[in-house]
C-alpha cells in the first residue's frame, strides 16, 4: 500500500527543480528581452539624434540662403529686375544684336560693365555666418523672326550656339575690363545659351525683346571643396 506522505514528498521532489528551471529559463529570456529592447532604444536614440542633427544643419542652411536671397535684393535697380516667376535676374541694359550677330555694339558697353561691376559688388558684400559658393548662370537669349518666316525653322539649331557666343562675348568684355569672375573663390561662373527657346520668354509683339541677357545666381551654402 502506497503512503501518500512519500507520493506528496516525491511529488515536491520533482516540482521545485522544474520550477526553478522554468523560473530560470523565464529570467533568461526577459534578460535577452531587454538587453535586445535597450539596443532598440540606444540605436533609435542614435538615430533620433543624427537625424535631430541632419535637420538642424538644413535648417541653419535655409536660414542663409533665405538671408542670401535678401541680399541679392540689392541688385535690382537701374541694371537688374528679378522675376520671381522664375526665380533669375534680368539683365535690364536694352542690348540690341543685329540679325545672326553675336557681336555686342559699342553703344551697349557702358551700361554692361557697369552691369558687371554691380554684380560682382553685390556678390562679395554678402556676409553669412557659413562658407558660400554662387553659381552664377550667364545665359543668352535670340529673338524669332517674324511668324512664317522659313529662317526660324532654318536656323532653329544655331541659335543655341548664336546665343551661347552673345553669354561668351559678354563674359570676355567682362573679363578685358577687369571683371574676372573666374578668379573669385567662391563663384563658378556657367555660361548658356537658350536661342529661340527657354522659360520666360517674350511674346507676341515684345518677341524682340528676347534678345536680352538672363543672371541667375544660385547660392550654395556648406562646406567649400
Amino acid at each position: 500500500m502506497n503512503n501518500p506522505s512519500s507520493n506528496n514528498r516525491q511529488n515536491n521532489d520533482f516540482f521545485w527543480p522544474s520550477y526553478v528551471d522554468l523560473m530560470t529559463s523565464l529570467f533568461v529570456v526577459m534578460l535577452v528581452l531587454f538587453v535586445y529592447s535597450f539596443k532598440l532604444f540606444k540605436d533609435r536614440e542614435g538615430e533620433l539624434k543624427q537625424a535631430n542633427g541632419e535637420l538642424k544643419a538644413k535648417a541653419e542652411e535655409l536660414e542663409q540662403i533665405t538671408k542670401i536671397r535678401r541680399s541679392l535684393e540689392r541688385l535690382e535697380g537701374k541694371y537688374f529686375k528679378y522675376d520671381p516667376a522664375n526665380e533669375r535676374h534680368e539683365l535690364l541694359v536694352p542690348v540690341q544684336f543685329k540679325a545672326g550677330r553675336d557681336e555686342i555694339q559699342d553703344a551697349y558697353k557702358p551700361a554692361l560693365l557697369q552691369a558687371g561691376r554691380t554684380l560682382r559688388t553685390v556678390l562679395k558684400s554678402i556676409k553669412t555666418d557659413q562658407p558660400v559658393r554662387y553659381l552664377v548662370i550667364v545665359e543668352g537669349m535670340a529673338a524669332r523672326y517674324p511668324a512664317g518666316d522659313p529662317r526660324n525653322q532654318r536656323e532653329e539649331q544655331t541659335t543655341y550656339q548664336l546665343s551661347y557666343r552673345r553669354a561668351l562675348n559678354l563674359l570676355n568684355f567682362w573679363k578685358q575690363n577687369g571683371l574676372d569672375f573666374g578668379q573669385d573663390r567662391n563663384i563658378e561662373l556657367i555660361i548658356g545659351g537658350s536661342g529661340f527657346f527657354g522659360t520666360g520668354r517674350y511674346q507676341g509683339r515684345r518677341e524682340g525683346d528676347n534678345k536680352r541677357f538672363l543672371i541667375q545666381v544660385i547660392p550654395k551654402v556648406g562646406r567649400m571643396q
